[in-house]
């Protein structure tokens, strides 16, 4: 790939700042480390950092803290946050992230709160409570927002007291104009827009030593940005993957350590849809340790899953998902080679070409260099909260991939596994990359080979490769030959 050489000046932050006006904010993670204490995910600390900094992007140390304090506690304050609702019976407000059940047998509201263990069995939402704010709750399986807690008295000497919701307000501080997102790219050069998004997901872009390295970074917004994207990282340790996986967008989930069938499936007791079917993207973390990767029913699932979006549930239930699957693992400096075998030290799924066949790209993550603090966002740069809602609200647009379908020349014979998977992988950089393209003709022939097809058969190639490794039936089949129309 040629190098795109960064131009960060007075006259790009002047343009930045006129184009997206009250979505920058001020990032310096060194300098405003104070803020780390409180474990806060980044589109939540952006938000936080822009109220209490000033147009210099000095931040009033003292009154954030103190904001925080009162209003997004901690898991350590829930016992002094119960004990002012349930003894001292005030009512208490402050920022949480909130889930909901609903009773078919008895048809009563309650609400979880996740981050402090506070479970349905032990709240109830008031009917007329749950008519003002059941749309803003039920706009995903988890909502962040103000809640407003007070106690419910036990009616009798049987029925226990519960916690109950008084009012909800959703977290939403930024209105998402995505047209005005995509017309904004117009008016910088494709260098620019790259460092803006590193800027985007808290990384310094002048702290990479090439554009490898930054496209590299860039690979893992993919399943960001487009439905059913299915991937695979293997990285050295240190390099942030569980950082943006994890923290950078609220429609994402990282499975780091155990995860049961129930949670990231589907609950066949409480007929419930797991994670994989209410998210954009789902990360599945330390793949080589994974226990749950040697489940059989979760390996099958996840195939089905891969494969057509669809799961059959034993109870004949179907979950439907848009979600794509992400699978990271950290890898040997010995191993890092796409031209041997990579995944011998991984669980029986990735011995099998059948499985490996519905993983449409491959991240070499050996590209990316360890996380350090010169790799930290220092300057101006967008919201993350507001970078991922645009990312989200992308997803649903397909006027992307009908100029894929035109732009690419299918040889003959071409496989449909890896034709698909082209397309999705190329499909999602041109909206990374340039999401003010509303026709082929907007992009160039040269530009869409360049950095959307190229990058697309090369992540596919890798699994390509791999799948011979796996089984000799495969070996020396490559990716086929795509070329792009010229208009």
């Amino acid at each position: 790939m040629d190098s795109i050489t960064p131009a960060q000046n007075e006259d790009f932050l002047g343009r930045f700042r006129d184009a997206f006006d009250e979505m920058v904010v001020y990032k310096d993670l060194k300098r405003n480390n104070f803020i780390s204490a409180f474990k806060l995910p980044s589109f939540m600390r952006d938000w936080v950092l822009k109220r209490f900094q000033d147009e210099d992007g000095t931040v009033d140390v003292e009154r954030t803290t103190a904001f925080i304090r009162e209003f997004i506690p901690g898991k350590k304050d829930w016992k002094s946050i119960q004990n002012r609702i349930v003894t001292c019976q005030e009512t208490v407000k402050f920022l949480a992230k909130v889930s909901v059940n609903i009773d078919i047998r008895t048809q009563a509201v309650s609400f979880e709160l996740p981050d402090f263990g506070l479970g349905y069995k032990e709240t109830v939402i008031p009917f007329d409570v749950w008519e003002g704010c059941s749309d803003a709750l039920l706009k995903a399986e988890e909502n962040w927002g103000i809640v407003e807690l007070g106690y419910q008295f036990p009616a009798s000497a049987k029925e226990p007291g519960k916690i109950k919701l008084l009012g909800f307000q959703d977290f939403c501080p930024y209105a998402v104009d995505l047209d005005e997102y995509k017309y904004a790219r117009e008016d910088f050069s494709l260098a620019e827009w790259v460092d803006m998004i590193l800027g985007a997901v808290d990384y310094n872009a002048a702290g990479y030593t090439s554009t490898t390295q930054k496209f590299a970074v860039l690979q893992r917004l993919l399943p960001f940005v487009e439905k059913r994207l299915n991937l695979m990282e293997l990285a050295p340790a240190g390099t942030g993957k569980s950082y943006l996986f994890g923290q950078i967008s609220r429609y994402g989930w990282l499975v780091s350590g155990k995860v049961t069938r129930a949670k990231l499936i589907y609950d066949i007791g409480k007929r419930k849809d797991g994670v994989v079917a209410l998210r954009d993207y789902v990360a599945l973390d330390e793949i080589r340790e994974a226990e749950y990767m040697r489940d059989t029913e979760i390996q099958s699932a996840l195939q089905a899953i891969m494969e057509n979006g669809k799961y059959r549930a034993p109870d004949n239930h179907e979950v439907n998902v848009d979600a794509g699957i992400v699978f990271l693992g950290n890898i040997k400096s010995e191993a890092m080679n796409e031209y041997q075998n990579m995944f011998a030290e991984l669980p029986r799924p990735f011995h099998q070409p059948q499985f490996l066949d519905r993983v449409h790209g491959f991240i070499k993550g050996w590209d990316i260099p360890r996380m350090t603090d010169d790799l930290k966002v220092c300057g101006w740069a967008l919201n993350s909260e507001y970078f991922a809602a645009i990312l989200h609200e992308l997803r649903e647009d397909p006027a992307y991939r009908a100029i894929v379908d035109e732009r690419i020349v299918l040889p003959r014979g071409a496989d449909t596994r890896d034709t698909e998977a082209v397309k999705r992988i190329a499909t999602a950089w041109l909206k990374l990359l340039f999401p003010h393209a509303r026709a082929a003709r907007d992009i160039s022939a040269r530009d869409f080979r360049r950095y959307c097809l190229k990058p697309a058969m090369d992540m596919r190639s890798i699994i390509r490769m791999q799948m011979g490794y796996a089984d000799e039936k495969y070996a020396g089949q490559t990716v086929p030959d795509f070329d792009v129309t010229e208009l």
